[in-house]
């Protein structure tokens, strides 16, 4: 049976992060397992506390949105560590990519029997995470969603989006992938690991977290209207059959911009631009269906 350490952000999808894991903690205590919970400060502290458990032999539990799901799990890159995710935040992108159950007893269930696999990680700028690196109007929308006070969940990122698309200026992009060097005038690269992101739109529909490589999505400038009828084709994933799609697989690569642009990863928004981004392929044992 597993001994738990569940590391939480509690302000994650305002506080549901806690609220889900006291009935999970409920049901995990009733069948058996042990688990000690620990609430962190920031990312910075939750990367401690989540390797201090895994020197313990504890399986490590990531509650909370995608920032502390990543920054924890980027914490036990390479070690002998085992993950598992309690999804409670505002976007969960990861877990909808593993197919985690949304159900706490369903989720409960899988913690407590399911099976670890090796999964990859992504590198930036040496700082390992889990899903993908965006640049370009959706690291804007990322920004403008977090300012916002008065939404929440998607409608913060629908409405974040909107004002960063208002405001858009083309920029051109040089992106160096496996060592080949790209022009592409566009509205954002996107380097997944993770086929999902903001709030569950589906960016790179064909990315795999077993493969080792990145799916590289180029989203080329074009008309406003066309653009506008991509960013609705990103609930389906429809929109990588279009021209002005570009898809590439590599596994590594480095982005840069022809003006002062912010990169997002995981749902934080950690520098700007250049970035440069590597798959870890099978750099974690996550607990997934």
């Amino acid at each position: 049976m597993r001994s738990f350490t569940a590391v939480v952000n509690p302000a994650a999808g305002d506080a549901s992060a806690a609220r889900t894991l006291f009935a999970l903690a409920r049901l995990l205590r009733e069948g058996g397992a042990a688990l000690q919970v620990e609430y962190s400060r920031d990312l910075a502290d939750a990367g401690r506390i989540a390797r201090e458990a895994a020197a313990r032999g504890d399986t490590v539990l990531g509650v909370g949105g995608d920032g502390i799901v990543g920054g924890v799990g980027g914490a036990l890159a390479g070690l002998d560590a085992e993950y598992g995710i309690v999804p409670a935040g505002r976007g969960n992108d990861f877990a909808r990519q593993l197919g985690l159950p949304g159900g706490v007893t369903e989720l409960a269930g899988l913690l407590l029997h399911g099976g670890s696999r090796p999964t990859d990680l992504i590198e930036v700028d040496g700082r390992a995470a889990l899903g993908s690196v965006y640049a370009g109007v959706d690291a804007l929308a990322n920004l403008y969603a977090n300012e916002t006070r008065a939404l929440k969940g998607r409608a913060s990122y629908t409405f974040g989006a909107v004002r960063a698309f208002a405001f858009w200026k083309p920029v051109t992009y040089t992106i160096t992938v496996d060592g080949q060097r790209l022009e592409r005038r566009a509205y954002t690269v996107v380097a997944a690991n993770s086929g999902y992101y903001g709030f569950g739109r589906r960016i790179a529909p064909d990315a795999s977290v077993d493969d080792g490589l990145l799916d590289v999505v180029v989203i080329h400038h074009a008309s406003r209207r066309l653009f506008t009828t991509v960013m609705k084709e990103l609930e389906t994933g429809a929109h990588v059959h279009r021209p002005q799609v570009e898809v590439l697989r590599c596994k590594e690569i480095r982005i840069e911009a022809s003006r002062d642009l912010p990169y997002g990863c995981d749902g934080e928004l950690p520098g700007r631009l250049p970035v440069n981004v590597r798959v870890l392929p099978g750099a974690l044992r996550v607990i997934r269906p």
